[in-house]
Formats: structure tokens, C-alpha cells, sequence
């Protein structure tokens, strides 16, 4: 039925162009997960009045994370060029747009964090140290699991931005549904092609948002 609707487009080629896409959004959001959340923790614990107070580490961490997270992706895929290289050994294919989209979503999402941590009660943070709960304990204890529910819809629209990041790296040979949105539609003008992709692009997003949506108000206690 389908064919028959979309006669233009190649399915065995959109099928390879999703799994690509699916695959750099998976592998990126697992990475940016673990670092944004070890970022976002560091920026939470090392500011004034928290447990590792330290204001000129936590001034390095806030450098580096507004910086990254304000560089525009396109031009985050060209700076990082050398660095893709070295690493992935080419510019070309999913594995070579990984990069790129860990660095350009972990800071993103590391403000999230800090945020959701900064929402959390003081009141419970002070009762966990009057227990004689350690540190390492308040974090993995109280803090993580007081803002579970925020974590989950910060990643939830982290998760949707690094899609649309995956539909850029098309542009410059990733691969995916970018890609083929540019290459086989916008260039060889099949608008069948791209709103094919438009469409997929748009589920998966759907997709993620209803997990996400799920999973929070699963984990949220109010």
C-alpha cells in the first residue's frame, strides 16, 4: 500500500536511514545522560552553600558548559571535525555524527540536571546530614532520587533536541533521515522522499515524548 502510494520512494533505503537515526539518537542520549548528569551534578554540588562548595571550580564547569551549549550545532559539526576524526577515523556515516551530538546535548542537559537539583527541598538535604548520612550518600540517596521525575522530562526534551541534531549531521553525511531528507529529496527533488522522512522524524519524536511522559508520571511522588 504503501508503494503504491509513495511510487518515488526507495523503503529498503528509508528502512537503513531510520535505523541510522535511531541509532545515533540512542547511542547520544545514553552518553549525554551519564555525563550531563555527572556535569550537572558537579555544577549543583560545587556552588555556593552546597557540599562541595568550591566557586572557582564551579565557575571552570559553567564556562565550559555555556559555552558548548551555546554554539550552534552546525557549526559545533565543523569544529569538532578534527577532533571526529581522530577519534572515528572519518566525517562520514552514524558513528561519525556521535560526537558532535555528545557534545553539543551533554551541556544542555547538564543544566536541566542543575536545575532539578536546585528544586529540591533544602530541608531534605539537611535532615539526610543530621541522620549522619555521608555525601556520597545524599547524592545517591536524596538528591538523584528527589528530582528522578525532572531528570527523566529533561533527558525526555534532550532526547527530542538530539533527533533534530541528528537531521543537521544528515546534511554533512551522517546519514539517517536528514540525510536522506537532503540527498534524496531536497537535491534530487522527490518531495515524497522527504515528506516520507518529515513524517518519520515526527513519530519518533512522538514516540519519545510519550515514554518520557510516561516514566515521569510513573516516578513523580506529589
Amino acid at each position: 500500500m504503501l508503494s503504491t502510494w509513495f511510487p518515488n520512494v526507495q523503503w529498503d533505503v528509508v528502512l537503513e536511514a531510520t535505523k541510522e537515526t535511531l541509532y545515533m539518537s540512542a547511542i547520544s542520549v545514553f552518553v549525554t545522560f551519564i555525563l550531563g548528569l555527572a556535569l550537572g551534578l558537579a555544577l549543583y554540588l560545587t556552588a555556593p552553600g552546597n557540599l562541595w562548595e568550591n566557586k572557582f571550580l564551579n565557575s571552570i564547569i559553567a564556562i565550559i558548559v555555556n559555552v558548548f551549549r551555546s554554539i550552534p550545532f552546525i557549526i559545533l559539526i565543523i569544529l569538532l571535525i578534527p577532533f571526529t576524526r581522530f577519534i572515528v577515523g572519518t566525517m562520514l556515516g552514524a558513528e561519525a555524527a556521535l560526537p558532535a551530538l555528545i557534545v553539543g546535548a551533554a551541556p544542555f542537559y547538564a543544566r536541566m540536571v542543575e536545575i532539578a537539583l536546585r528544586e529540591i527541598n533544602k530541608g531534605v538535604i539537611e535532615a539526610a546530614k543530621s541522620m549522619g548520612a555521608t555525601n556520597t550518600q545524599i547524592i545517591f540517596k536524596v538528591l538523584i532520587p528527589e528530582s528522578t521525575p525532572a531528570l527523566i522530562s529533561g533527558i525526555t526534551v534532550t532526547a527530542i533536541a538530539l533527533v533534530s541534531y541528528t537531521a543537521m549531521a544528515g546534511v554533512v553525511g551522517a546519514g539517517g533521515l536528514g540525510n536522506l531528507a537532503y540527498m534524496e529529496g531536497y537535491q534530487r527533488d522527490n518531495a515524497e522522499v522527504t515528506l516520507v522522512s518529515t513524517v518519520l522524524i515526527l513519530v519518533i519524536v512522538f514516540v519519545i515524548q510519550w515514554i518520557g511522559d510516561q516514566f515521569t508520571t510513573a516516578l513523580d511522588k506529589r
